[in-house]
């Protein structure tokens, strides 16, 4: 059965998610009137709880949910939100999940600092609670997701990254945090370091199938998911279907394609004419096809773990993943 709601899901951990947001609304709160006024608009308008979720279900797939599992979602959300903040900065977004960013709102100076903000009580929390492993995991992520960054910024320039270079920006720009949400949770438990490295790959496994869902929905018409259908685009960042797409191509056709990606991105009718042109060389089949099989590399993992209801509300949430249409 394809998921496609988080709802059904949620029922399994809800009171730890209910009891999570009053502790991550305590960890934001300020005595700076303006910095309360900015923290309460950013946790109104947070997302799926997906990371979260990730941590509570990685925890009881290996242990008992503690204070240190609270601690764990708190420290990724904290990071997490920071890095989102400065993204809107340095890509001079103004809008995400269909809301205003910080920086439209608030220009780009209280956005950098907002974002700063949240980065340290992130840190001060790990510290306050001598919670290193968590800090270190969580580190690590963030030091992945900055150089991925970095690695697209730089190979967007120059519209020349191949499916190799892909998979390595997506695995560390995206595919790291959810790794550190599933590493975090299980080891918060107190679990091995054997068996939390184990969760990092299947949580990596996991991100790729996800940005790889991203990019198709990217695609794909009538959607919302805090970007309008053609972003990428229009930002000129080669994703799976169009990488493939060009691989299959002549040179000349190759040449066209780039130009208008490098040229004319921000019209109308390069998105549908990119589109047309990857949907005839079947670049979204193939994204599928990728897709899948990364999410059934992670469902392998998990189904060597021991039967129970986290088990079974984490192999929905991988279907939802690659299921869902937002």
């Amino acid at each position: 059965m394809a998921i496609k709601n988080l709802d059904i899901i949620r029922p399994v951990i809800g009171k730890e998610l209910d009891e999570f947001e009053i502790r991550f609304r305590d960890a934001m709160k300020s005595t700076v009137p303006l910095l309360d006024k900015i923290t309460y608009y950013l946790i109104k308008r947070r997302g799926k709880q997906l990371r979260p979720m990730l941590v509570f279900f990685s925890a009881g797939l290996h242990g008992t949910i503690k204070d240190s599992t609270y601690r764990a979602a708190a420290l990724i959300e904290l990071l997490h939100n920071a890095t989102l903040v400065h993204d809107d900065v340095v890509d001079d977004s103004y809008r995400r999940r269909g809301a205003f960013s910080i920086n439209a709102l608030w220009k780009n100076k209280i956005a950098v600092l907002v974002g700063d903000y949240m980065l340290s009580r992130g840190l001060l929390l790990a510290v306050k609670d001598k919670e290193f492993h968590l800090l270190e995991l969580v580190s690590a992520a963030v030091q992945k997701m900055s150089e991925g960054e970095l690695l697209q910024i730089e190979k967007t320039r120059k519209l020349n990254i191949n499916e190799s270079e892909y998979f390595e920006i997506i695995a560390n720009k995206t595919a790291s945090l959810v790794a550190a949400c599933c590493a975090a949770g299980t080891a918060s438990t107190g679990a091995s370091e054997e068996v939390v490295t184990r969760m990092w790959t299947m949580g990596e496994l996991l991100g790729i199938a996800f940005q790889i869902k991203d990019d198709l929905l990217d695609f794909e018409t009538g959607t919302d998911i805090g970007k309008p259908t053609g972003t990428d685009i229009k930002e000129k960042k080669m994703s799976l279907p169009l990488i493939y797409a060009l691989e299959q191509s002549s040179y000349a056709e190759k040449k066209s394609i780039l130009s208008s990606v490098k040229n004319k991105s921000a019209e109308k009718a390069t998105a549908a004419r990119i589109l047309e042109f990857v949907k005839e060389k079947k670049g979204l089949e193939y994204a599928k096809g990728k897709m899948y099989e990364y999410r059934e590399k992670s469902k392998v993992m998990l189904n060597e773990l021991p039967g129970s209801p986290y088990k079974t509300a984490f192999e929905q949430l991988i279907e939802f993943v690659t299921e869902r249409d937002k």
